[in-house]
């Protein structure tokens, strides 16, 4: 398999699954501006949406979307317990929980990244933003991780773009930085932030 990321993209948490799954992977860095690979291969042509994560299969199919790639790679593995058995009540929350994720936290603090807009808008996309963050607060305060005591994809995804807080001086609760010091001792994180940031 090959992962196509960017350094601290949203692409670090299919990384991160991969290395905790001990699974062989090939890592391509994209720039993500101009669209090319390390390689010199243009990036649209691997994936036409222009943006990583994407993950190259041995058969040469694509997926793109980070909570579709963190799922298929978790059921890769059952045996690891990063993800709920499929059609079980348990999975349905784990979707829930990546869907909260990609749409509320990532979208959320990536808008921040977009320098043309206005800080009077930003200040109305951070007002939604920490009322969404409360909800994590609200949960993460009575369990280590989003499913409850045990680790899974969902949780490395939100590790993945809460990091970008800080580089937009959004201060996170206690309890989220518990929560981000516990999944950043990981192994499997240590290491794969290890190689994105030499």
């Amino acid at each position: 398999m090959k992962l196509y990321y960017a350094p601290n993209a949203c692409s670090l948490a299919p990384h991160i699954v991969l290395r905790e799954l001990a699974l062989p992977f090939e890592l391509v860095q994209v720039d993500n501006r101009a669209k090319i690979t390390a390689d010199g291969e243009d990036f649209l042509q691997i994936n036409p949406k222009g943006y990583v994560a994407a993950l190259q299969l041995e058969n040469g199919q694509v997926l793109t979307e980070a909570s579709a790639i963190l799922q298929y790679l978790a059921d890769l593995k059952p045996t690891a317990g990063l993800a709920p058995t499929n059609g079980s009540w348990e999975r349905v929350r784990l979707q829930e929980w990546l869907n909260f994720t990609a749409s509320e936290i990532h979208g959320g603090l990536g808008v921040f990244f977009n320098s043309a807009i206005p800080n009077d808008v930003k200040a109305l996309f951070k007002a939604t933003l920490l009322k969404r963050l409360a909800i994590l607060v609200h949960t993460l305060a009575r369990q280590d991780y989003l499913l409850g005591t045990r680790y899974s994809v969902a949780d490395a995804y939100l590790f993945v773009v809460l990091r970008w807080a800080a580089l937009h001086t959004i201060e996170l609760d206690p309890v989220l930085q518990a929560f981000m010091q516990r999944v950043g001792q990981r192994p499997a994180v240590v290491a794969a932030l290890a190689i994105e940031n030499p």
